[in-house]
């Protein structure tokens, strides 16, 4: 037997010529195809073509290739790295290559045998569907032809794939319950030729899905977190870096975004991280109750885990795979966010690979491509008009963690993220240990979509909005600009007007920006709430300045208490009842028009 091709059944199968890890090179065939999914070995191990020459066709193993040896086939698919799409994606957790892992534990347990075959979705449950279509109905490629309740919490809207001509419909079901893998309506396209369309469809995870258009983003996701929401917004359909070193709260920041955030879906991809986080994230997911419905969050969640010590190059097609999917539903007409964590374990996935390829470093031993693979993954963000004519937007919206060795932020994945996101949360070690969540530090932080929200806030929640974000950013700049002198020479020293800056900002930091996540009224807070705090803020802050003009002492303001009853609005003040916010801002006129009036009487004696 030849190391290079063996002759089974009277065909000739290409045949592993060396092994490198994940990377399997065959020598000598033009049978392959760039991109074409394979399967390698005698235990059948998933792959994929990620280069061809002259010589070697060279295949990246998705699983783990430990005993493979020299001469076993490899045999391909013609067809590229695909996954299922179909009712039963909801309330589902996945490996990076879309196999059910709640399956995979029934049939052997904890560990995942090696070239193990399951479909991705249920093939024996039956759901009741509905066809939205009759004979003689044109259908156009995204064109709604079924629905039925996934979940609950979540409709399935079976859609003409793109790869598919428009064609004319030519036979129905009847409604009723089927399996993803029965017939439901057939088409006649222009040629003549009929295509039998299912409940399920299948699209290759490295190509985009189309769209009709592109809409302007102008409606922010609103997330309940403060300093997000008020400060640093991010755009439904925009993209955000979440960047921090180790303990510094990124999974729990995504937690939170994900349990409270005004998306219809959540895509949770647990990139690289360790085991036991990501069983707590399977075991908190499942617990959750989703806020909007008052079931559980899972029912409209699907989880892709890809764990630290799962096949590398299987790290590195889960991201793929989470964007698929989520754009498979924004094609439905969904508005769906990306929790990724982390993509610095998906670059170190590139890097290892790149590696083993022998391909020049880039810095820090990066691929020169990281850039590139950056911007294919957070391009595919959008907010949109989906082609099935029915629903008239939907969008993803890409969240990503990123974790730089001891917190750098000038290593190769931050700043090259930053090149390629539109909203950066940098958390801060320091914040994190002094128990300041979220500790997102708002001097370096930043978003840029606040032009294209600006018309929302003004309309949905305030003209003043805007005008209150500004003159609280104002203050915490200021605070930090103080902080530098009060370090050299003492606070003593500072003039009452600036003393005055250092405690409201104070309040700003513990009573607005610093969130409670076990608290009934301050682990979501709606946009009204969060404008009248910041209002409240603010007018204490412009009555202070008041007193000072007339020589009151900053000390005799600090004893009135009213900083520390702001601190405390945010657990004092329910969600529902913002009109006990006047009764504060009255409590506020009345103590400091009191020591106004006093101080004019002792100057006039």
């Amino acid at each position: 037997m030849s190391t290079r091709f063996t002759i089974l059944e009277g065909r000739i199968l290409n045949t592993v010529y060396s092994v490198n890890g994940p990377v399997v090179k065959i020598k000598d065939t033009k049978d392959f195809s760039m991109l074409e999914m394979v399967y390698v070995g005698k235990n059948r191990l998933v792959g994929e073509v990620i280069g061809i020459t002259e010589e070697f066709t060279t295949i990246q193993v998705y699983e783990v290739t430990t005993g493979m040896q020299v001469g076993e086939p490899v045999e391909g698919t013609g067809a590229p790295m695909s996954v299922l799409l179909a009712p039963g994606i909801m309330n589902n957790i996945f490996d990076g290559i879309e196999r059910p892992l709640r399956k995979i534990a029934e049939m052997c347990g904890a560990f995942i045998a090696e070239g193990l075959e399951v479909s991705p979705l249920p093939l024996d449950v039956k759901y009741n569907v509905t066809v939205k279509v009759k004979v003689g109905d044109k259908l156009a490629p995204g064109g709604i032809y079924a629905t039925c309740p996934e979940t609950p919490s979540i409709e399935h809207r079976c859609m003409l794939s793109p790869m598919l001509p428009a064609g004319k419909v030519v036979w129905v079901a009847p409604d009723g319950e089927y399996t993803i893998d029965k017939k439901v309506v057939t088409i006649e396209d222009s040629s003549g030729k009929q295509h039998d369309l299912t409940l399920s469809q299948k699209w290759p995870i490295r190509q985009a899905r189309p769209i009709k258009k592109r809409i302007p983003i102008n409606r922010p996701l609103i997330t309940g977190q403060r300093i997000i929401d008020s400060i640093v917004p991010i755009a439904k359909g925009g993209t955000a870096a979440v960047p921090g070193g180790f303990g510094t709260g990124k999974t729990m920041t995504q937690h939170q975004l994900a349990k409270w955030c005004d998306a219809d879906l959540i895509v949770y991809i647990g990139c690289g991280e360790r085991g036991n986080e990501m069983t707590q994230v399977l075991t908190e997911f499942g617990e959750l109750v989703d806020p909007r419905t008052g079931r559980e969050l899972k029912e409209r969640t699907v989880l892709i885990a890809n764990t630290s010590n799962m096949p590398v190059a299987a790290r590195e097609a889960s991201v793929y795979t989470g964007i698929t999917l989520a754009e498979y539903y924004r094609d439905m007409g969904y508005h769906v966010a990306i929790m990724a964590d982390s993509t610095s374990r998906w670059a170190e996935a590139l890097r290892e690979i790149s590696g083993r390829l022998e391909e020049m470093p880039a810095e820090e031993g990066f691929p020169a491509y990281l850039p590139s693979r950056l911007s294919e993954f957070y391009e595919r963000a959008g907010y949109v008009e989906p082609l099935n004519g029915v629903h008239k937007e939907g969008s993803v919206t890409i969240i990503g963690a990123v974790s730089p060795q001891g917190g750098d932020f000038s290593e190769p994945v931050t700043q090259n993220t930053k090149r390629f996101v539109r909203c950066f949360w940098a958390l801060d070690k320091s914040l994190a240990y002094a128990r300041h969540y979220p500790a997102v530090n708002w001097l370096q932080s930043y978003s840029e979509y606040m032009d294209e929200l600006k018309d929302f806030y003004n309309e949905e929640v305030d003209p003043k909005f805007l005008d209150y974000r500004q003159q609280v950013s104002n203050i915490l700049i200021e605070e930090n600009r103080l902080m530098e002198i009060v370090k050299l020479i003492g606070a003593d020293v500072l003039p009452d007007d600036q003393k005055i800056v250092i405690e409201i900002a104070k309040v700003v930091r513990v009573g607005f920006l610093q969130q409670n996540a076990y608290h009934k009224d301050d682990t979501y807070v709606p946009l009204q709430k969060q404008f009248r705090m910041m209002g409240l803020i603010l007018k204490l802050y412009n009555k202070s300045k008041e007193l000072l003009a007339e020589n009151v002492p900053v000390s005799v303001i600090l004893a009135t208490g009213l900083m520390d009853k702001i601190v405390k609005v945010k657990y004092d003040i329910p969600n529902d009842k913002p009109e006990m916010f006047d009764e504060y801002e009255l409590d506020i006129e009345q103590k400091l028009d009191e020591l106004l009036d006093a101080n004019a009487a002792w100057r006039n004696l």
